[in-house]
């Protein structure tokens, strides 16, 4: 074991879970990178699941930024950065400030987005920052000044289970934070269970599933689902990592812009998505195994949420996709 393979690596990436699964993959090159090295991550603690998905994370530091102590947690986790005699730091974002965190940190190599003069004197490795990618892509060019290793997609570790033949798996639910700040980003429950009976028509295999986020779209979706003939799964998984293993069993998963699916695309399972108002050009990876459902409304502010607005427009002409146009993509494959 070489020094240069013991190194203690502090990364800092703030969101839900869905940016955590893209953080992955910058995280399994630096392991690639330093083999023997420790890697301590900084995140929400809405996002802490994402250990129970990998084994190259092997310590978290809890950091909520975004609530009413917020000075509080940042001091907090400069304290941590200070006292955990780190080789290596890498954080995401695109604030000004956070070089100037990095900087405070005393980390000898320190990664970051390039935001400015600040960054450029404060960073040993400002990097460039493109949204207008994969969003792994994106998080992966942080480390590109100290690493040849490119990672691609996200890998997560879990015991997968045998597929189900025939089998479509649907989770139609998104978070409740999303649906709080009036991202909507879904079809109705009722479209959902428009899709359920076509998909049972074609002889499909039908397996319903969803968080606690999702009960009330889900107890829509039951009362007026008319057929009987699919499996109702919804509360028989616990944690992120029982959802990602029933994920690992279907032969295509169905889901909504939201964390499951990128825990498909890590699992590499047949998925089709639904995307209206989100870019999935930076969501999803350019891939025959992953397909966006999405419906020709000629808005000429698509993609808005995130890059024109902050919520969702009243319309939701975006979002006007068919049942029969959902089941018609799947059946077809």
């Amino acid at each position: 074991m070489t020094q240069q393979d013991q190194k203690n690596i502090l990364a800092i990436n703030f969101g839900g879970i869905g940016d955590e699964i893209f953080f992955l993959p910058t995280l399994l090159s630096l392991k690639k990178e330093f083999p023997n090295s420790k890697i301590t991550l900084a995140l929400e603690p809405r996002s802490k699941s994402v250990k129970d998905l990998t084994n190259i994370i092997d310590e978290l530091i809890l950091i909520d930024p975004k609530g009413s102590n917020k000075y509080f947690e940042m001091l907090k986790l400069l304290i941590k950065a200070r006292q955990g005699n780190f080789h290596i730091v890498v954080s995401s974002g695109g604030n000004k400030l956070i070089s100037i965190l990095l900087f405070l940190t005393g980390i000898k190599v320190r990664c970051g987005y390039n935001t400015g003069k600040l960054s450029e004197n404060l960073l040993t490795h400002p990097m460039p920052l493109n949204k207008n990618q994969y969003a792994c892509s994106m998080y992966h060019d942080l480390i590109r000044g100290i690493t040849q290793h490119n990672t691609e997609l996200p890998e997560i570790n879990i015991e997968r289970r045998e597929t189900i033949t025939n089998s479509v798996l649907i989770h139609p639910g998104v978070s409740k934070l999303s649906i709080q700040k009036g991202c909507i980003k879904t079809i109705t429950p009722e479209i959902w269970a428009q899709v359920i009976d076509l998909l049972v028509a074609e002889g499909k295999k039908v397996m319903l599933v969803g968080g606690p986020d999702d009960k009330e779209c889900i107890e829509i979706i039951l009362k007026t689902v008319r057929t009987q003939n699919f499996e109702n799964l919804y509360g028989t998984t616990k944690n992120l990592k029982e959802l990602a293993e029933l994920i690992s069993s279907a032969e295509k998963f169905l889901c909504s812009d939201s964390a499951p699916l990128h825990v498909a695309v890590a699992l590499n399972v047949r998925t089709y998505v639904i995307f209206g108002p989100t870019d999935f050009n930076t969501l999803i990876p350019k891939s025959n195994n992953i397909t966006p459902i999405t419906t020709d409304d000629n808005c000429p502010l698509k993609p808005c949420l995130w890059a024109r607005r902050q919520t969702t427009c009243e319309n939701l002409d975006c979002l006007k996709i068919t049942a029969n146009q959902i089941t018609q993509t799947i059946c077809k494959d």
